[in-house]
């Protein structure tokens, strides 16, 4: 029997991966899931196919305000792939103190990562929900952050012969948003925009690659 792939061990997990909603909120009556929910029922998945998963996260600062971005990683030694997700630092929350704030957004962000790595939806979860409303003045992008996005999709779309639409909407699925660009927040329009930059390096240097070895089969 051969070995299975990467890609294939990947899957496997992403199939079976049940990851139970272990935590609760008495004061708005709901369950949810953490970071914490999900890495416990991972693991034994990921030992069964000899994966490993990786967390961390760093601080950046936008402007005046403190991001947490977290990455998953998941490896078998040798080929990886991994997941980034962003949560800014509230400016206040009551009954916190500075180091319980920068905890809650690290949880969120590795929770969001998490999410995206092992394909597991928690759109409509309460404490989703809940996060992402926690300040009322989020702010929307303005009209130059909206052309750097366009810009951008317009670039992959020209590099990969496909038509804008495609792939404007394939990103913003990748966030869940289903509105239009200019009602995108200031967090997602980072995300968004460092997701597109990092994918117009890559083709570029596909394209590149392409063209060195044309040249050195003509030579």
């Amino acid at each position: 029997m051969t070995e299975k792939t990467f890609t294939e061990k990947l899957i496997t997990v992403q199939c079976d991966l049940k990851a139970p909603k272990g935590q609760r909120n008495d004061y708005g009556k709901y369950n949810y899931r953490s970071a914490e929910d999900i890495v416990n029922a991972v693991k034994p998945l990921n030992k069964e196919q000899g994966l490993l998963l990786t967390l961390s996260d760093k601080m950046i600062l936008i402007g005046d305000r403190y991001y947490v971005e977290a990455t998953a990683t998941i490896t078998d030694g040798e080929t990886s792939q991994n997941y980034t997700a962003y949560a800014r630092e509230a400016a206040a929350k009551k009954g916190m103190d500075e180091s319980q704030i920068t905890g809650t957004a690290s949880s969120y962000a590795r929770k969001y990562a998490l999410n995206g790595l092992y394909l597991i939806d928690d759109t409509k979860d309460a404490d989703t929900n809940e996060y992402k409303q926690q300040e009322n003045n989020v702010k929307k992008i303005n009209k130059k952050q909206k052309e750097e996005l366009e810009r951008n999709f317009s670039k992959i779309a020209d590099l990969r012969k496909i038509s804008t639409k495609s792939v404007e909407a394939s990103y913003l699925s990748l966030i869940h948003f289903n509105g239009k660009i200019e009602d995108l927040d200031t967090d997602s329009h980072y995300s968004l925009l460092k997701k597109t930059e990092e994918k117009i390096s890559n083709i570029e240097k596909e394209k590149l690659s392409e063209i060195n070895r044309d040249i050195e089969a003509d030579s």
